[in-house]
């Protein structure tokens, strides 16, 4: 018989149970992943300024995303040590353009989940 393609692992978000398809062999990769969403997502909650579950999730994932992009943008040379600068403003450093973005940001956000706070 053939192995499966893939497997479900449930995992932990927030303190939500999530059930999600891993292929086998990549159960590692997904945890790592799984962790990451989970600090950013908590972080984002314990500042205290958001409290929507979807609206932490989309900063949680605009910040990841933030930082991927930097990371591939930045040329190959020794990594320097982080400065914790994310799009949430929540960190030190934050340059007075990112939080004007960043304000706009989550007006358009808000204006676009409107009064349900609902993304889909």
């Amino acid at each position: 018989m053939n192995k499966p393609a893939s497997k479900q692992i449930e995992v932990q978000i927030m303190g939500q149970s999530y059930l999600l398809a891993c292929p086998v062999g990549g159960e590692s990769s997904l945890l790592d992943a799984v962790e990451r969403v989970d600090t950013a997502m908590c972080r984002i909650r314990d500042a205290g300024k958001v409290k929507a579950r979807d609206r932490i999730a989309v900063l949680a994932s605009l910040n990841l995303a933030f930082e991927l992009s930097q990371k591939e943008s930045a040329p190959a040379t020794p990594t320097a040590p982080s400065h914790g600068t994310t799009l949430n403003g929540a960190a030190a450093g934050t340059s007075p353009q990112a939080k004007t973005r960043l304000d706009d940001l989550m007006r358009r956000l808000d204006q676009t989940l409107g009064s349900d706070g609902q993304l889909l």
